[in-house]
């Protein structure tokens, strides 16, 4: 866990300032998987740790949340040598587009890079069981929600798990109560 950490401060990934996250929520860290992902050796070596936890999960496929799960969900499903598809927003919904499918009987891996409520991977799960496919697992890089992930109905792996503070919006501390809060992540 300390390594993934580490290369997140190295490449410059962890932020800390005051952000607003996806879910909501307000934080003093914020995890830019893309500044760690930018570089290619970094990506695989750490999507590659992440494939080799979930390989005994018995995927067949992969699929990812976009935009924040694309480059992690493509680099594990190369490791694990199995096709990745992704699923997209359109009207603020993640749909499956593109000639992507789902076929009844596909065992998917759900991939994410930073999991804090778990939004995005349920509407992914939502879509696999959708088309009568199984999700055997849900990885993602970093498990950020301090303990609270939602019940995914199949195993949560990560590669660091943080007890990240995070505040609700009419709950802020007046340190970040003071500040501008800037939202980083993907919309």
């Amino acid at each position: 866990m300390s390594d993934v950490i580490q290369l997140f401060k190295e490449s410059g990934a962890l932020l800390e300032g005051h952000f607003l996250l996806r879910s909501g929520l307000h934080s003093r860290q914020f995890f830019q998987c893309a500044l760690l992902l930018q570089h290619p050796r970094i990506a695989a070596e750490v999507c590659g740790q992440l494939a080799e936890k979930a390989r005994s999960a018995g995927a067949t496929r992969v699929i990812s949340p976009a935009l924040g799960g694309l480059i992690v969900g493509h680099e594990v499903a190369r490791h694990l040598g199995l096709p990745h598809v992704f699923a997209e927003k359109e009207n603020n919904l993640l749909v499956l587009r593109r000639g992507f499918e789902i076929r009844p009987g596909d065992k998917f891996l759900v991939v994410e890079d930073v999991v804090t409520r778990g939004g995005r991977v349920l509407e992914t799960l939502a879509i696999v069981r959708e088309h009568g496919a199984e999700a055997v697992a849900v990885a993602s890089i970093v498990d950020r929600s301090s303990g609270n992930a939602p019940d995914f109905g199949c195993p949560f792996l990560s590669l660091a798990q943080l007890n990240v503070e995070t505040f609700e919006p009419d709950k802020l501390p007046p340190d970040l109560a003071a500040t501008k809060a800037v939202k980083p992540g993907s919309k």
